[in-house]
């Protein structure tokens, strides 16, 4: 393909995808709203105010135990850069990139906060974009070895009638498997251990790594399953709910809707409405956004501003210090 056609091509897939994009926001709201057009509110009020005190604090239990895990994937990050800095910086600063990501999309909390906190704790550029990719990778590999699982073990019972069935389920869960399992295998026998992409070197993990990055990975998404389980009613299946998380959290990936505002609930409804009425299932994605999102944000907020203190208090520590050094004859 010569340059000229290379450039017609770019702009055209961008279109395309704005379009997709664009699709899917005039979709969602629509296949909601016929989804709770009859739904009793009542019930759902109901239903919010039925949440005993036990089952909010395991709910808000699990929560931090989520985001302690998730930010333990940039201390993966650490040993994979061998950067410097310790643990109470690192655990504090990924806890509120994931609140934000969650919240307002991943470009904000994921890439643009993580580069601008990190930086201003002294890490080069390359530095970060590996920590970065170390997460997503940790984040996207649980995700892959996790859904390829209930998929192919035909754990995720799909509703009669859907399109894609059973069969169509496992294939997908068969391939995911091959991706996860085939990086696994290039830790441990790959000869060529790095790349270059856009200038930025990435070399594969040791397989012990990996292997980390699967386990915490594959527990994150777990715990945030389990906070939905645990907020439905009794005769809910937790592979079930896991399931329907694996694959709402794609659907809002590719809508790019911040916080998947609307597809998430969209999916749930659509596939356990035949189990269990709308308004539990409502009333536990409206407890789920509460306490997982919600509530983490505004004490990431506070973090924050005091991770910004610190830095400046840093920055000009070590401006004084440099200031101080006597000069050369």
């Amino acid at each position: 393909m010569s340059n000229a056609d290379d450039k017609q091509g770019k702009p055209a897939w961008r279109w395309a995808k704005r379009l997709l994009t664009l699709c899917f926001f005039i979709l969602v709201p629509v296949l909601l709203f016929m989804l709770v057009k009859n739904l009793d509110w009542q019930e759902v009020s109901q239903a919010l105010r039925g949440y005993s005190t036990s089952i909010l604090l395991a709910a808000v239990g699990v929560t931090v135990l989520s985001y302690a895990v998730y930010s333990s994937f940039d201390l993966i990050g650490r040993a994979y850069t061998q950067h410097g800095l310790p643990a109470r910086q690192v655990l504090p600063l990924t806890f509120v990139c994931y609140a934000f990501t969650l919240n307002l999309s991943s470009w904000v909390g994921g890439v643009a906060l993580r580069y601008r906190l990190y930086s201003r704790l002294g890490l080069k550029v390359s530095t970060i974009t590996r920590v970065l990719s170390m997460s997503l990778i940790t984040n996207w590999l649980g995700y892959i070895l996790l859904a390829g699982v209930l998929f192919t073990f035909g754990l995720l019972k799909l509703p009669e009638g859907w399109a894609i069935g059973a069969t169509g389920l496992r294939i997908i869960g068969l391939a995911l498997l091959v991706v996860g399992i085939g990086y696994l295998l290039a830790c441990q026998f790959s000869s060529r251990r790095s790349w270059t992409i856009r200038g930025h070197e990435l070399t594969l993990p040791a397989l012990p790594m990996a292997l980390l990055q699967a386990g915490l990975g594959a527990l994150n998404w777990s715990l945030m399953a389990l906070i939905i389980y645990l907020l439905l009613p009794e005769d809910a299946f937790y592979p079930t709910i896991l399931g329907i998380l694996m694959i709402s959290s794609i659907a809002g990936v590719i809508t790019h809707i911040p916080a998947g505002l609307g597809v998430i609930e969209a999916v749930f409804i659509a596939m356990l409405q035949h189990e269990m009425s709308k308004g539990s299932i409502v009333a536990a994605l409206i407890g789920y956004r509460a306490i997982y999102f919600l509530l983490p944000l505004v004490v990431a907020c506070v973090v924050y501003l005091v991770l910004e203190k610190r830095a400046k208090k840093l920055r000009q520590n070590a401006g004084q210090e440099n200031s101080e050094e006597p000069r050369p004859a």
